[in-house]
């Protein structure tokens, strides 16, 4: 398979040599990503998308993936952390068929000019596909294409964006895909929805290897949540809720009693799951057994523990309810989950 030669901006050598490869029998043709940065873009979320293309050229030594970095005028662009980073041409460079990712910081909601909306708008109109990284997902909004669609992006900007857009409610998770649209809130969740897209073109095992090459580890499944139980508690500056969380995380083995848990906190078990409901919107119960499940998970991937010795260490005393449990949050079963995980190794 040979590059296709394109008009617009210079691109990048798009398959570097490294020391470990892993062959690919049937390449596609090479697919297109552009990389649109506004200013005060977070680096992390942006670098966190592009260099998992980057590897999988490296490890199939084939341009699977293409990639051109772009500003509203063809101008480096000065990221959140004072960087600037220099780009390949203006927007107006931009191929039909290169799927557009908005690549935005802590201005989401306003740093798009009108140019940059009308843009996204005519690229969507003529048939490209678009997504947003951190807060890119606002300039998706003002553009008019978040409609009836979900998406996400960074928990730290969504009060904002909410009071911005009314009618859109992002979700919490950390990437999201509906249709052609992806949307994550960056950082690692950057790193994350791009090996998604790299299994679904490629399959797992490929990802896999990716995954291993930016330290990400050999579980690609999505990590849901942005935010912890106990994160979004310590935010909340709640120390009722922080107080049970806290006894949850030191009592897994041995789950306490929502009764306990509740009177440890010094509030009922009524005003417990209230205040769960409205700070984390789940019921103490569920947040109790997910700490548990997490800590099986762990625990099927570090150690050689068999299935009913993990699932007593993390407070299940029925096989039969910890695999039902695990199944449900995980997709796959403890067994399936640890034989998955050691034919990778193989």
């Amino acid at each position: 398979m040979t590059t296709p030669v394109r008009p617009g901006p210079t691109r990048p050598d798009l398959v570097p040599t490294g020391a470990f490869t892993y062959p690919v029998a049937h390449p596609k043709d090479t697919r297109w990503f552009g990389f649109l940065l506004l200013p005060e873009f977070t680096l992390l979320a942006f670098s966190a998308a592009l260099d998992p293309l980057r590897i999988a050229n490296q490890l199939s030594q084939k341009p699977l993936y293409g990639w051109v970095v772009l500003s509203e005028d063809g101008d480096a662009v000065r990221s959140s952390s004072g960087i600037d980073a220099g780009v390949h041409g203006a927007l107006r460079d931009l191929e039909t068929d290169t799927y557009l990712f908005v690549c935005a910081g802590n201005q989401g909601t306003k740093v798009a000019t009108q140019n940059v909306l009308d843009s996204v708008r005519r690229h969507v109109r003529f048939g490209g596909k678009v997504g947003g990284i951190c807060t890119g997902a606002s300039t998706l909004a003002r553009a008019g294409v978040l409609k009836n669609k979900r998406f996400t992006l960074h928990w730290e900007n969504q009060p904002g964006f909410i009071e911005a857009f009314p009618d859109l409610t992002p979700t919490s998770h950390r990437y999201e895909q509906d249709g052609d649209l992806l949307t994550c809130g960056g950082g690692a969740a950057s790193t994350e929805m791009m090996i998604s897209i790299i299994a679904q073109d490629y399959g797992q095992d490929f990802a896999i290897a990716v995954s291993d090459m930016c330290l990400n580890g050999p579980d690609i499944s999505s990590r849901t949540e942005q935010r912890s139980s106990i994160a979004k508690a310590i935010s909340s500056r709640n120390p009722r809720v922080l107080g049970v969380l806290r006894a949850m995380y030191a009592n897994i083995e041995e789950p306490l009693a929502l009764e306990d848990l509740a009177e440890l906190a010094s509030i009922s078990r009524r005003q417990m799951e209230r205040q769960f409901k409205q700070l984390l919107n789940e019921a103490p119960a569920q947040t109790y057994r997910n700490i548990r499940l997490d800590r099986a998970r762990s625990l099927l991937m570090e150690t050689d523990l068999g299935i009913m010795q993990v699932a007593m260490a993390s407070g299940f005393n029925s096989n039969e309810v910890f695999t039902r449990h695990f199944q449900t949050r995980y997709g796959e079963t403890p067994k399936g989950h640890r034989s998955r995980l050691k034919s990778k190794d193989a």
